[in-house]
């Protein structure tokens, strides 16, 4: 399929401001407008999109990417013409879509920067331009504002007549299909002087029948505050018989409004329309007037008059849009990059806001991201911390800390996160299901905080445990536990039991150990990382996170050996019960025997039946330290010699998977190449992969898996559909989890090889994915990275993914080298030549240690990586005395320490 030819977005600004010509030949673009108040909307170059607060409060009709171009429904601004008709500011009218591919078409525009939209759209024979400016305010008001200017770019005085239209849903995501005309018959419509405002009487969802409070207006003021002439209502009256949304009746003949603006009794059982007739007015040639549109979602009736006292007239709008961008521009520029290409660095200010942005929607309210109902997953909760503990370290340590409180006794974790912090629930509809990566992110994660922040003592606070009627790992039901139990782990003596984050990391990471299939790896269970892999519960094995826990297991032994340098204490508490599966401390269990391991992790089990006694033992740190360390060996032996799948050609690469029928997934086939990224990415990050692997593993990758077109693929094509593997392999080839370039995992491909030292191959997978998205051709998105590109090269699930958090990580700590390294600064600086300006310097800004800091880098000599290293280094003009490690530059806490905050420091370190 060939794209229409378009030209790119161009930055231009400092803060990433870009634009884009004609973006409506482009389908599927949207922008996100959201603020930390909960008002979630997204808005593409024609006004689609919708506007909501969460998945029972939709203001519009709630969307898929496909309603984008489908619906007729948009945040229409009408202007009837006197003697040339009707003409959409938005482009949404019948008469603007069928000449779409004429000469007649609009002229349009796009202007955007961070979170803030404006579209220019110029209808030449009319003699007209709209200019139509979008933001969500910053602070906690569920509102949308949007500005609208008409100029008369004609050389002849016209008459115009302003109608907003914008249909008001007003419900739950679920009466979209299900009771959408009985939830209708709900609706209660009021006008006041500015506007429409509906408050149903019921809410009529999944819930329950139940008194609805909540109230969704849309209110208008031209640019003095002056209130609107009148209102439309009620939508089927708006339209006609015969209309629609994109010709209606009232617009198209000029219709007088049907409301007055002193208000009126509410209008009762129809579907409402937040239809707003501003004055008629005439404007001279290059004359302009502007209108105020506000979108708002309140808890009771709108305080109609408080809200437009604050956003209701063209001044209040500008001043809130300029405090808007610069609340942005703080969070974002909390990272910045300065390296030779000025549009990547740009680029990387919308990266940056990619994290922030998965914090407020979750995984849902955006068009492709349709599914579920909002919040995040327990995976999300600890990848997400990823980028917080560089934008937003201050809320960090909580945020790690209430996660805990969803592990399970059986070491599974609670899958459903509640609106608090701290919060979670059971499992939707009670289906049970372990994602078996699950506990492997958080130990991952802490250790990144232990290192930024060197707070030991976080270990060893308590914390409690997440408990449901699902056990042993949801293969048995509790039936002793009630919901009115609550959610906590109890002990034998009925009060709520409390283990260390210590306890919990340990048992996260020893129950995995044992809990093998037929190969001695560890079980699939629901599916791990890639949720695509769900249909080999039973038999499954997932070899590549086998890896991963290996490493954990080896990271937790040299923790514990620094927690005894430390903290000077040797031993540690943890319940009676996990020292069953510390097993070289007294009944050591043989490791190449499945059915003693199994029959171990059954005894645990027995003994921790979704409750403990309570008792705790006390074990010698030492001791502990050398069975995780055991283990950890014997999984990169196990991995090295019966994982490792040798090419009839030469090389080879790590097996990452059985299917349900206990099969080998990856090796060479009759049918031809099967092979995954992820089974490379996780021994690459740890310590499976031996030395000597690595090349062969780099060169099976881009032999295999490189595709020119797309980038890295996630997965080789294994044609046709594995049911014993799971649905992925449903999707065509080349789409999401079946061989797209699926970015989380190319981005870990990449930190992996930063990690093991291969520097040229890990920048190349980087500009990859950059150049990729970037290519506006084919990715058809706007700055930022997808969640995958398809076999278009089209970027797909824009804004929300977790691959932003790693990218993110990845250009702080491997490129840049900005470490921790338990609490004191480590600079190991891993710039290729390309990334250095003309004169040999690159940049960043970030936090560390509470400090804002600014490190500068300057080639003296050579700026290829190999061929430098730190030479010398300044603090806000003092040298530094070089404290060298075998990585680089260590700076010392205290050193830091001592500085004043409020200031940016300036660390320039010279290379040579």
């Amino acid at each position: 399929m060939t794209h229409t030819k378009q030209s790119s977005w161009q930055f231009t600004g400092l803060n990433g401001e870009f634009s884009l010509k004609q973006p409506d030949r482009s389908g599927f673009l949207y922008f996100p407008l959201v603020n930390e108040g909960g008002m979630m909307s997204s808005v593409t170059p024609q006004l689609h999109g919708q506007v909501t607060s969460g998945h029972n409060t939709f203001l519009t009709p709630p969307l898929s990417v496909e309603d984008l171009h489908n619906s007729r429904a948009s945040r229409n601004f009408w202007v009837y013409i006197d003697g040339k008709g009707a003409w959409s500011a938005a482009g949404n009218s019948a008469r603007q879509h069928a000449q779409y591919y004429s000469e007649g078409a609009d002229e349009s525009l796009l202007e955007a920067g961070l979170l803030w939209h404006k579209i220019t759209r110029e209808n030449k024979r009319l003699g007209i331009k709209a200019e139509i400016t979008s933001f969500v305010p910053a602070g906690n008001d569920k509102a949308e504002l949007m500005k609208v200017i008409l100029t008369n770019t004609g050389d002849e005085e016209i008459v115009v007549t302003p109608t907003a239209a914008i249909p008001l849903y007003a419900r739950s995501a679920d009466d979209l299909r299900d009771h959408r005309h009985v939830t209708s018959l709900l609706n209660r419509i009021y006008t006041s002087q500015y506007g429409v405002e509906v408050q149903p009487a019921l809410s009529f969802d999944e819930r329950g029948h139940r008194i609805n409070y909540t109230s969704y207006g849309v209110l208008g003021a031209e640019e003095e505050g002056i209130q609107p002439a009148g209102f439309f209502p009620v939508q089927e009256v708006f339209i006609g018989e015969g209309g629609s949304l994109d010709w209606p009746e009232a617009v198209v003949l000029n219709a007088d409004p049907q409301a007055g603006c002193d208000g009126e009794a509410p209008r009762q059982g129809y579907e409402a329309l937040g239809g707003i007739r501003f004055a008629t007015t005439a404007l001279k040639s290059g004359q302009s007037r502007s209108y105020v549109v506000v979108m708002a979602i309140a808890e009771e009736r709108i305080d109609i008059a408080a809200l437009m006292s604050k956003y209701g007239s063209a001044a209040a709008f500008d001043a809130q849009l300029d405090i808007n961008k610069q609340y942005w521009a703080d969070k974002v520029n909390t990272v910045s990059f300065h390296t030779g290409d000025n549009d990547r660095d740009q680029w990387m200010k919308w990266v940056t806001l990619q994290p922030v942005l998965r914090r407020l929607y979750g995984n849902s309210f955006l068009p492709y991201h349709d599914y579920g109902r909002g919040g995040r997953g327990w995976r999300d909760l600890w990848q997400d911390c990823l980028a917080l503990m560089i934008m937003e370290p201050e809320d960090v340590r909580s945020l790690l800390f209430n996660n805990y409180a969803g592990v399970r006794i059986d070491g599974s974790n609670a899958t459903i996160i509640g609106q608090q912090p701290g919060e979670f629930i059971a499992d939707r509809n009670n289906i049970p299901r372990v994602w078996m990566d699950h506990g492997a992110w958080p130990f991952m994660t802490t250790l990144l905080y232990l290192n930024q922040s060197g707070d030991l003592d976080f270990l060893l606070e308590e914390q409690t445990y997440f408990r449901d009627s699902f056990m042993s790992r949801c293969r048995e039901r509790d039936s002793s536990w009630q919901p009115a139990a609550g959610s906590s782990l109890l002990a034998d003596n009925g009060k709520i039991y409390k283990g260390t984050i210590l306890e919990h990391i340990l048992l996260q990471n020893l129950v995995p150990f044992f809990n093998v299939g037929g190969h001695n790896n560890i079980l699939l269970e629901g599916a791990d990382w890639n949720d695509g892999l769900d249909m080999a519960a039973q038999r499954g094995e997932s070899v590549t996170f086998t890896a991963f826990y290996g490493d954990n297991l080896y990271e937790l032994a040299g923790l514990l050996r620094t927690l005894k340098a430390r903290n000077g204490s040797g031993t540690l508490e943890l319940a009676e019960e996990l020292v069953l599966l510390l097993d070289s401390l007294g009944d050591p269990v043989d490791y190449a025997s499945v059915s003693a391991k199994q029959e171990r992790l059954n005894r645990y089990y027995a003994a921790a039946p979704n409750r403990v006694s309570g008792v705790r033992a006390e074990l010698e740190l030492e001791q502990v330290a050398d069975d995780l360390e055991r283990k950890a060996e014997w999984i990169f032996g196990h991995l090295r010699s019966k994982e490792w799948v040798s090419s009839q050609a030469g090389g080879g690469w790590f097996n990452g998977y059985y299917n349900n029928d206990g099969e080998q997934v990856e090796g060479e086939t009759a049918e031809g190449i099967r092979m995954t990224l992820t089974g490379q990415v996780f021994p690459l990050l740890g310590h499976a992969a031996s030395p000597e692997q690595i090349p062969q593993m780099i060169a099976s990758v881009e032999k295999n898996l490189h595709d020119a077109k797309i980038g890295y693929r996630l997965n080789s094509d294994f044609g046709g559909i594995q049911q014993n593997l799971g649905r992925a392999f449903g999707f065509a080839f080349g789409h999401k989890e079946n061989g797209a370039m699926f970015s989380h995992m190319t981005i870990m491909y990449a930190n992996a090889l930063y990690k093991r030292g291969y520097v040229q191959e890990g920048y190349k997978v980087l500009n990859s994915l950059y150049s990729l998205s970037a290519d506006f051709e084919f990715s058809r998105m706007y700055p930022g990275i997808p969640e995958y590109i398809n076999e278009q090269g089209r970027g797909m699930y824009t804004y929300l993914t977790g691959s932003a958090s790693w990218l993110l990580l990845t250009m702080v700590t491997e490129v840049f080298g900005i470490k921790g390294r338990l609490g004191d600064l480590l600079l190991e600086p891993k710039l290729v030549k390309e990334q250095f300006d003309y004169a040999g310097k690159a940049s960043i800004r970030t936090l560390f240690a509470g400090l804002e800091l600014e490190v500068a880098y300057t080639a003296a000599g050579s700026a290829e990586y190999g061929e430098y290293q730190i030479h010398g280094v300044s603090l806000n003009g003092a040298v530094v005395t070089l404290q060298r490690v075998s990585e680089g530059l260590l700076i010392p806490r205290t050193f830091l320490s001592g500085l004043p905050k409020g200031q940016v420091h300036k660390l320039e370190v010279i290379l040579n």
